[in-house]
């Protein structure tokens, strides 16, 4: 029998093949085959409600986003089973074990084109580790498609990553920067932590963030971020104000603004992370 790591390879191996056959599956093609697969993995047992508009007018109804992830994921299921492991052994949909396809130790993702997805994490580290399974990620039209009548979606690219490979980018980069530019393991362990939990809608976490990046990284002038901040926070209030929204604090600006008082410049940036 094989393994899952031959099976994963497999997979990476019929790339093309999958994104066929699911493009066949959406516009209405190979649905005889898939039926069974479809109504087991099914938690109703049935077929899903989706499948009587799929079978009569070879398209989907137009779904809200997450109902459409669940769709490819089903989908997807069928086609590996299918058509890349040809019924060999049965998969399963499965996310609330932690893994959408359990038996293939695979997670599955289908953001549409502006990449609006995430993904859980069971430790803040893993935003810079990477996550403990592989997946499939299915690039989709959907944001184009919803616009349209009738309703069309299509897969447009598919890609297999690693689990080290499924991290936030802007967050991995300031930390290889920072393990690489400074030997202070104070310092290193500090600002990790910090990039692993940070709040990036956070407006004054942001700010941190940005100074990570400019002043400690970029080894640009503090002085000038600051200002800069000040700036960004008399304009972004103004906007709230107007628009009705919560104020971004007073204390959150004044915080940044200490920063400028720290000799090292090093100290009140690590200062500003552990707040």
């Amino acid at each position: 029998m094989p393994t899952i790591q031959e099976r994963k390879q497999t997979i990476k191996d019929n790339i093309p093949l999958i994104l066929e056959k699911i493009n066949g599956i959406l516009t209405g093609q190979h649905l005889d085959e898939i039926t069974p697969i479809l109504a087991r993995i099914d938690r109703t047992g049935h077929l899903p409600h989706w499948f009587n508009a799929l079978n009569a007018e070879g398209r989907l109804p137009n779904l809200d986003g997450k109902t459409v992830g669940s769709v490819i994921e089903k989908l997807l299921v069928c086609v590996l089973e299918k058509f890349v492991f040809n019924s060999e052994f049965q998969l399963s949909v499965n996310p609330a074990r932690g893994v959408d396809i359990p038996e293939l130790e695979l997670g599955v993702k289908s953001p549409s084109t502006n990449y609006c997805t995430s993904e859980p994490y069971f430790s803040a580290y893993e935003r810079l580790l990477g996550n403990e399974y592989d997946a499939l990620i299915l690039l989709t039209n959907y944001q184009e498609a919803k616009k349209h009548t009738p309703f069309s979606l299509q897969i447009l690219q598919i890609k297999y990553l690693t689990g080290t490979e499924i991290a936030d980018t802007k967050l991995c980069r300031l930390a290889k920067a920072i393990r690489e530019q400074y030997e202070d393991e104070f310092l290193q362990k500090k600002i990790i932590r910090f990039l692993s939990y940070v709040n990036q809608s956070d407006w004054e976490a942001n700010c941190v963030l940005k100074l990570i990046d400019s002043v400690l990284i970029q080894h640009e002038s503090l002085s000038s971020a600051v200002i800069s901040f000040e700036r960004d926070f008399r304009k972004k209030n103004s906007s709230n104000a107007r628009k009705g929204k919560p104020l971004i604090p007073e204390d959150s600006l004044e915080r940044i603004q200490r920063i400028t008082a720290f000799t090292p410049v090093e100290q009140g940036i690590v200062s500003a992370a552990e707040n």
